[in-house]
């Protein structure tokens, strides 16, 4: 079972933390994404998608690398159709580069929802810019292993049930948090992180980078 990184055409930095959580890991590129490919050092095992945002120069850069064309008018984003071929390939975990930001917001919406949707499948996953890192609150006990200081939130898609955070500035023990609240917004590691959920679907988006601590 391999990690997978799956690039997509969102905003991307290269951190020293990025990179060692790459290493050695296999690649599909979705359409635009396969820009990243170079400033990570990766060459993608396969590029696919309706190919209406990338640029001209990228055929010629990666002319070798096989490519799998979609019609515009499909039922899957190329994020997803990446994520499929990924499973296809044998895939037991996934790194989402280039997950937030970029022009579509609607884009990086659909990646943190099927980042959840993966997550609940039993497969780590995260989605990164590099600077800021999402991990889906699976059910039960999280454990993240983020320094003293990091800002992070928790951004919940439905209502939370039986909430706890431990190690943060502002904990909670067992809370139910309506979808919507912005109680769980803008905490800060001081220890341990463990975030424990009974019940909902959440990310944890942290800023690990401090230059994205803002």
């Amino acid at each position: 079972m391999s990690l997978f990184v799956i690039l997509l055409g969102g905003e991307l930095v290269a951190t020293p933390r990025l990179m060692a959580q790459i290493a050695g890991a296999r690649a599909i590129a979705a359409d635009s994404g396969i820009v990243h490919a170079a400033e990570l050092g990766m060459m993608p095992e396969l590029w696919l998608g309706d190919f209406d945002s990338a640029d001209e120069a990228l055929f010629s850069r990666y002319e070798n690398v096989p490519r799998r064309a979609y019609p515009e008018d499909k039922a899957m984003t190329d994020g997803e159709l990446a994520i499929a071929a990924a499973l296809e390939s044998g895939a037991g975990a996934f790194i989402f580069a280039g997950a937030f930001g970029g022009p579509r917001t609607d884009h990086g919406f659909l990646n943190m929802s099927a980042a959840i949707s993966v997550a609940e499948t039993g497969l780590p996953v995260m989605l990164t810019s590099g600077r800021q890192e999402g991990v889906p609150l699976v059910h039960g006990t999280n454990s993240f292993d983020y320094p003293a200081g990091t800002l992070f939130s928790i951004l919940p898609f439905t209502d939370l049930q039986g909430l706890t955070i431990r190690g943060a500035k502002w904990p909670l023990v067992e809370e139910n948090v309506p979808f919507g609240s912005s109680l769980t917004m803008s905490n800060v590691v001081t220890g341990a992180l463990e975030i424990h959920l009974d019940a909902g679907r959440a990310l944890l988006l942290a800023h690990p980078d401090p230059a994205s601590q803002f």
